[in-house]
């Protein structure tokens, strides 16, 4: 048997795991970092932060909304980790729905800060099925180094796409080289309803509600259902 490192939960090998694609919903977007401030002014970047999480919030409604019940977490900084902790507000008042934690291997939060090490033990203590895609203690990532491997977030994101039949994203253009392409690219290939949003969205939303968090939030409420829109 298998324990996280973060949590002590005990860990499936993803092959083990029985996962009905059909009503599944897996996540995939960027760091923290990778969020640029609403006009580049540092005086909004919290705005902008709170912003995009909300945004996530209301296509995770949108989705249980639509009939989604279980949704695949990579439980990478970030996305992953703010959809999760979403994901678990909503089961406790839904005990229909489930939420999938999928590690690429077990010391894959070794460089994490303090602050997402506890979202994670959080996140996994709050999982149905806590799963990783490599089951070697080991492993770390890397190129060419004893016990690394260069595919394991590769094959981490993979699996999680072949498990859902629709992907949430917070994905900003032009990010052709981070993992996050490397997933949607992927669920285009497997013909997988793609729901996403980036930046450009949330500067609009800004611009529109002004820098406050209510009428941002008020304005998302009323936010068409983007899951009953046609692929």
């Amino acid at each position: 048997m298998l324990f996280s490192l973060d949590s002590g939960v005990p860990v499936l090998p993803s092959d083990e795991a029985e996962i009905d694609s059909a009503n599944a919903v897996c996540f995939t977007g960027h760091r923290e970092t990778g969020i640029v401030p609403y006009r580049k002014e540092p005086i909004y970047s919290s705005i902008t932060l709170r912003t995009v999480q909300l945004m996530l919030c209301r296509y995770i409604d949108m989705a249980v909304e639509s009939g989604y019940r279980s949704f695949i977490s990579g439980l990478a900084v970030g996305t992953d980790l703010w959809a999760a902790k979403y994901v678990l507000a909503k089961k406790r008042s839904d005990s229909s729905i489930r939420l999938i934690g999928v590690m690429p291997f077990l010391r894959h939060a070794e460089r994490f800060s303090p602050r997402y090490k506890e979202l994670l033990a959080e996140a996994e203590q709050g999982c149905d099925l806590l799963l990783t895609t490599n089951t070697d203690p080991a492993v770390v990532y890397g190129k060419g180094g004893e016990n690394t491997s260069p595919e394991v977030y590769k094959i981490r994101n993979y699996f999680m796409v072949e498990n859902a039949s629709a992907v949430i994203s917070y994905f900003n253009e032009g990010s052709f080289k981070s993992g996050t392409y490397q997933t949607l690219n992927y669920a285009v290939r497997r013909g997988l309803r793609i729901r996403r949003f980036g930046l450009d969205e949330v500067y609009a939303l800004i611009d529109e509600c002004g820098p406050d968090i209510e009428s941002i939030r008020r304005k998302l409420v009323f936010m068409d259902n983007v899951f009953e829109e046609p692929y």
